[in-house]
């Protein structure tokens, strides 16, 4: 299968049973991938990413073919919490519906 074919036939579905499958080893109905079929599945994803990966997370392919690394300023805004409105929520919760409440010292 060439190039063409494969990202004609690669859906975001498949993209990412793909990609679930390189990272964790193993396909989807727990099968062990091969270290060859962990390559050429690696390749394909990266292939995959550099023709639609519009928003790369850190160091991912970006569309184009180019490595995309975020700074730590960036991660810091991309992870940022709004304090107030957690604070907000808390105040607004009802908490007869909590199972159990730990202070963060306490787990």
């Amino acid at each position: 299968m060439d190039v063409k074919q494969l990202l004609a036939a690669m859906t975001p579905d498949i993209y990412l049973r793909i990609s679930t499958a390189v990272e964790t080893g193993k396909w989807l109905d727990g099968s062990t991938l091969t270290p060859q079929l962990r390559d050429s599945a690696m390749q394909a994803v990266m292939l995959y990413q550099s023709r639609h990966n519009m928003e790369a997370d850190h160091m991912t392919v970006a569309a184009g073919g180019e490595i995309k690394f975020k700074s730590k300023a960036e991660f810091k805004r991309d992870f940022a919490v709004d304090v107030t409105a957690i604070a907000r929520d808390t105040e607004n919760a009802t908490h007869k519906n909590d199972i159990a409440r730990f202070d963060h010292d306490q787990l």
